[in-house]
């Protein structure tokens, strides 16, 4: 079965990103196996697979075609942007992709 799409989000993911689910298939997605793995506590692990879903979900949304914006998205998922900035970055962004047009 081919998924034209496929290689878009995961070529989009960090090593980090693909080692976990490396590991979350090989401990056949025992969050609490993977916890002990990872030697951290159940809910750590749950917020980075919950991070990791919508980042994934960010990432595979067909709607968002520009890849920019799609990053922007995909960094706020990830926590690696708070609320603020994020809207901010996405409105600047938006408005000179508007004055380019």
């Amino acid at each position: 079965m081919h998924q034209p799409n496929h290689s878009r989000w995961i070529d989009l993911l960090e090593e980090e990103d693909l080692a976990f689910i490396k590991r979350f298939i090989l401990s056949s997605g025992s969050l609490k196996d993977l916890a002990t793995a990872y030697n951290v506590t159940y809910p750590t692990l749950r917020l980075r697979l919950d991070r990791l879903i919508a980042k994934l979900t960010v990432l595979d949304n067909q709607k968002i075609e520009d890849d920019h914006e799609r990053l922007l998205r995909a960094l706020f998922a990830e926590g690696k942007l708070d609320s603020v900035t994020f809207k901010k970055l996405l409105h600047t962004y938006q408005q000179q992709k508007k004055g380019a047009s």
